[in-house]
């Protein structure tokens, strides 16, 4: 195993971890083509234990820890102050320690320096002002267009609650149709520059939140995005993602 972890991964790092779920290439082909699942979880690094071995916190949902199973093999994604670094690994071992539930974790492949940025996302918590294209607009997005604003139309209020270099989730207490394109508005402070995004998004899903009637969960996927607008984003995520290691590395 390369000598990198213990150089770029420290404690109090943000991990992500997605499940693996093998599958089978060829029916005549005993090798098993590696696929990642749709459960995704957040975590934080406890230890270095070696250069193969470290200890994470087991995730949460809900204010409830999930018990991971041993055994079970998952990608991480290590939010780090030089970028973001990616490999496998599997659950050897889970315990409490000092009132902490702890995952052991051995790593099954190289870390690795991962470039797709625009996929990871910031949990935060943003104000967002929202609206249905209306049928030309609708048109001019579908033909590449990324300016299709013809008018000031009524916005309604809303709350990002992640968003990335890709989409963003968001909840508001109204709901969207899944398929349907609809104007994001917001603003986002990239170190002294307050810049408002006035984005064009297509709406994935739409779910009501749990325990919360009235309030719906959406999930949305930017379209015909300037790639200029794109790296702006990326770079307040990962400008907030370094801010807050920063943070950990003084409180550890």
């Amino acid at each position: 195993m390369a000598n990198l972890l213990s150089k770029y991964v420290f404690p109090g790092c943000r991990v992500d971890l997605q499940e693996i779920v093998h599958s089978e290439t060829d029916e005549t082909d005993d090798r098993d083509e590696i696929k990642t699942g749709t459960r995704g979880y957040q975590s934080k690094v406890i230890d270095i234990i070696s250069e193969d071995r470290i200890e994470i916190t087991m995730p949460m949902e809900k204010s409830k820890v999930v018990p991971l199973p041993v055994d079970g093999e998952y990608d991480l994604y290590f939010f780090t102050e030089s970028g973001l670094y990616q490999c496998y690994a599997r659950i050897v071992d889970r315990y409490k320690d000092n009132n902490v539930f702890v995952l052991a974790m051995d790593l099954i492949s190289n870390l690795r320096k991962y470039q797709r940025r625009e996929y990871y996302r910031l949990s935060c918590a943003l104000e967002m002002n929202s609206r249905p294209l209306q049928k030309e607009e609708v048109r001019m997005a579908e033909a590449g267009r990324k300016e299709v604003r013809i008018q000031d139309l009524p916005l309604k209020g809303c709350v990002i609650v992640d968003i990335s270099g890709g989409g963003l989730r968001f909840i508001a207490d109204y709901a969207y149709e899944a398929d349907s394109l609809i104007m994001c508005k917001y603003r986002l402070v990239n170190g002294k520059e307050d810049k408002e995004y006035s984005l064009v998004g297509k709406v994935l899903s739409v779910k009501e939140v749990e325990n919360r009637p009235g309030t719906f969960e959406h999930r949305v996927q930017y379209l015909n995005m300037d790639m200029e607008e794109r790296e702006e984003i990326i770079k307040y995520i990962f400008d907030e993602e370094r801010r807050t290691l920063r943070n950990q590395k003084r409180s550890w």
